[in-house]
């Protein structure tokens, strides 16, 4: 019967899987691998610029729509730094709540009623339900493990005459899976084809392992003019509480996105975006360390999960590993899942919840390793009995 109250646009979707998910972790006191958020926070002199802006009495006040000047500076410089785009602060970096409000502006803004959009599942929940409330539809391209390659010809089979965008996400949640060069050409070359527009998000751009290298899809020749991108204050210095985001892109596309924007929070973070200034401006060591840390920690919680008897897709990017339960005889994630804190006393989340596909999703489970390293030590002795109790309860 669905919501009585609820918009059409929304039946379906109910409570997002992560607040399900830690509030069971709160409730059985099991360790939280399931929401991604970091159990640490980010680097001192981050954190103490957002103090020394309070109480400098730097944005506590409403700031400026578009984003206080020192952090639009900030993400072109970024922008320069890392991808050799240039920017222009006024006209072509908006400043968001967070990277999700980002999405969400770039979606209803560029999407119009009975438009499609094109997605690469298993996608982070709030992409299916922005598109839908934009009035738009879905079009999932499938993602399979052990690589989640990009299809190519799926891509293309599932352009329409109604497709107006692609939304790609790499480094890319849930899987890990960093897209190459190759594959970005891929899509590059039908977005031009089919004058499609790309909403590329990228929060994850600073969380690459062993030789995956991030290549921002707006730095291929032809896709600057259609390509709007979205960062991450929160995912690139670990203050997710914050949130800080932005969306770069040519004057037009982010002149639309403002426009939906402003409508959303209006403005928001004031204090945190001086903060963000700062973050994008630390040095090459800074991100490489960051670096260095997940990988040590994907290692240790990978190594764990493989020692339990779970088949892993080891991540080439961002803080979460994927498993496939059937390896100890498990076939349902949601399930799964729900019984693990109390089985082992771990929160994981079902990847299901991101799939169209439910088969395709429905024996694939993701664990956050954004946490301290003891955290993750102790998870993956609590989870080190799953192949054993399966022996056990086998007939």
């Amino acid at each position: 019967m669905g919501e009585p109250y609820l918009t059409s646009k929304l039946q379906g979707f109910g409570t997002t899987i992560f607040a399900e998910m830690s509030a069971l972790a709160v409730a059985t006191g099991a360790i939280n691998l399931g929401q991604g958020f970091p159990d640490t926070d980010g680097p001192d002199e981050v954190r103490q610029a957002a103090l020394d802006a309070i109480a400098g009495g730097r944005g506590n006040q409403y700031p400026p729509g578009p984003g206080v000047p020192e952090l639009r500076q900030a993400v072109a410089a970024h922008q320069q730094r890392f991808y050799g785009l240039a920017v222009d602060p006024d006209s072509q970096v908006l400043v968001t709540c967070g990277a999700t409000e980002a999405i969400a502006a770039s979606l209803f803004a560029l999407l119009d009623t009975g438009d499609e959009a094109i997605a690469f599942e298993p996608y982070y929940d709030s992409y299916a339900a922005c598109i839908s409330m934009a009035g738009a539809q879905r079009r999932p391209i499938t993602l399979r493990p052990p690589d989640f390659a990009l299809d190519v010809d799926a891509l293309r089979a599932a352009v329409t005459p109604r497709t107006r965008l692609i939304l790609l996400n790499s480094p890319h949640n849930p899987t890990g899976k960093v897209f190459d060069r190759d594959e970005l050409t891929a899509i590059a070359e039908v977005a031009q084809e089919h004058d499609l527009l790309v909403v590329s998000d990228e929060v994850y751009e600073h969380l690459t392992f062993d030789d995956a290298e991030h290549v921002a899809i707006a730095t291929l020749p032809g896709m600057w003019d259609r390509t709007v991108t979205i960062g991450s204050a929160g995912k690139s210095f670990s203050f997710t509480g914050w949130k800080v985001g932005w969306a770069t892109g040519p004057a037009p596309l982010v002149g639309a996105v403002r426009t939906a924007k402003q409508f959303l929070t209006y403005v928001a973070s004031g204090p945190f975006q001086y903060a963000a200034a700062v973050g994008l401006g630390l040095p090459d060591a800074y991100f490489a360390e960051f670096r260095a840390d997940l990988q040590r920690k994907r290692d240790h919680l990978s190594d764990g999960l493989e020692r339990a008897g779970l088949e892993v897709f080891r991540p080439q990017g961002t803080y979460f590993v994927s498993v496939d339960i059937r390896s100890i005889g498990e076939t349902d994630g949601m399930a799964f899942c729900r019984a693990l804190p109390e089985r082992c006393g771990v929160v994981a989340v079902p990847n299901v919840v991101f799939y169209d596909d439910v088969d395709a999703g429905r024996p694939l489970v993701r664990f956050a390793f954004c946490k301290r390293m003891a955290v993750l030590k102790e998870a993956a002795d609590r989870l080190s009995g799953l192949g054993l109790q399966n022996e056990r309860s086998a007939p």
